[in-house]
């Protein structure tokens, strides 16, 4: 398989794939990241091309983990019809074996429903965290979590507390 330059390979011998290198997985994110700013549409087409049919995030807004690649897009495409002009700003990415630690700034206007929350037009920037596991060059497993009490905050939806004088 040839993705963008990245070569992944399989093992005639061991019959099984190689661990990518990190400067492919950490090219394979920042592809993520780039595809996933450009709209709904590019999201949910690389979501096709770079996530395993048997997907599974944990720690998502679901209450329970997502499992596979078609409810993961239906998640996607709520959050992106929430916050149609969301953008991710990647500010730290390490890599280990075939696991990516990923720190990054989430900004975007609230412009539908979120999670029964009305559109509030408010703009959003929170902070978010991920660990995906790369197999294959694909996207297999991700376990995310985000600051929602901020981002809740944000869109008045819980009071801010009041500072002290």
């Amino acid at each position: 398989m040839n993705y963008s330059g990245l070569n992944i390979r399989a093992s005639p011998i061991l019959n099984r794939w190689f661990v990518m290198p990190i400067k492919e997985i950490k090219a394979l994110m920042r592809h993520v990241f780039e595809e996933n700013n450009k709209g709904k549409t590019a999201a949910l087409a690389l979501m096709d091309e770079l996530y395993a049919t048997d997907f599974v995030i944990h720690g998502s807004t679901e209450s329970e983990d997502i499992h596979g690649l078609k409810d993961a897009k239906q998640s996607m495409n709520e959050f992106l019809n929430a916050f149609p002009d969301l953008r991710y700003t990647l500010d730290d990415m390490v890599v280990e074996g075939n696991k990516v630690a990923i720190r990054c700034t989430v900004t975007g206007t609230h412009k539908g429903e979120f999670m029964g929350i009305p559109s509030t037009n408010k703009k959003i920037k929170v902070q978010a965290f991920a660990i995906d596991r790369v197999v294959d060059g694909k996207i297999v497993e991700e376990w995310g979590i985000y600051d929602t009490l901020d981002l809740m905050q944000q869109l008045g939806v819980v009071p801010t507390p009041k500072k002290e004088k």
